[in-house]
């Protein structure tokens, strides 16, 4: 039985990654900042574990319980939008989206990626297309898109650590989805972006490794 492990699952993306594994006989491992959605999880028949992603100290304890689990695929989801502004943050609005959406990749990555490295897995974080400066035409939500790049460097730094270990490292857009981040107004349900996730995480090989791409496959310009 193949095991995945889902780094924020307790709503949107990663909940529905949790309910699709399952239903394809996956051995699912899921993470969540409140108990009480930890629970949830475990009703869904994943073994959760409480994880604040922001806290060195909770990561720590999530290395130590998952020592010696071999992972075939991971996936990193927990990540937060913050202003929709393009002006200038606050220094509170910048550090709860630094710390959660690249400084929580930098501390967890290195914990991870040698599990899947074992297994000669694929390691996959979920960043944006807005995270992309090759392709940017905008500039609402400059400090998330700002986070996006920088965790994309950091999955490019992950990529020449790891692929030589055997891990398959990737960065993903997952497209526009509801409700959450994306509004009312997206385009593509938890459903579709993640069973279109899934395939395409599925379908890839090594020759992938330090790749951005969209939910589909298409690569993304850095």
């Amino acid at each position: 039985m193949p095991t995945v492990l889902i780094l924020g699952a307790s709503r949107g993306i990663g909940h529905e990654m949790v309910r699709q594994y399952r239903a394809d006989g996956w051995r699912v491992i899921a993470t969540a900042r409140k108990q009480e959605d930890c629970a949830a999880l475990a009703q869904m028949g994943a073994e959760s574990h409480q994880l604040d992603v922001t806290e060195a100290d909770s990561i720590a304890a999530l290395g130590w319980r998952l020592d010696d689990e071999k992972i075939d695929a991971a996936w990193l989801v927990a990540g937060v939008y913050g202003p929709g502004h393009s002006g200038f943050p606050t220094g509170p609005e910048f550090d709860a989206v630094m710390h959660t959406n690249v400084l929580a990749a930098m501390r967890l990555i290195p914990v991870v990626a040698p599990l899947v490295a074992s297994a000669h897995g694929k390691l996959a974080v979920l960043s944006s297309r807005m995270g992309s400066i090759g392709t940017r035409s905008a500039t609402e939500g400059t400090l998330y898109r700002a986070s996006k790049a920088a965790l994309n460097s950091v999955l490019a730094d992950a990529a020449i650590t790891w692929g030589p270990h055997g891990a398959t490292c990737v960065a993903f857009h997952p497209g526009w989805v509801q409700p959450d981040m994306g509004g009312s107004g997206a385009t593509l349900t938890p459903e579709h972006s993640v069973a279109s996730l899934r395939a395409t995480l599925a379908g890839l090989d090594a020759s992938s490794n330090g790749a951005f791409l969209n939910h589909d496959g298409t690569p993304i310009p850095w």
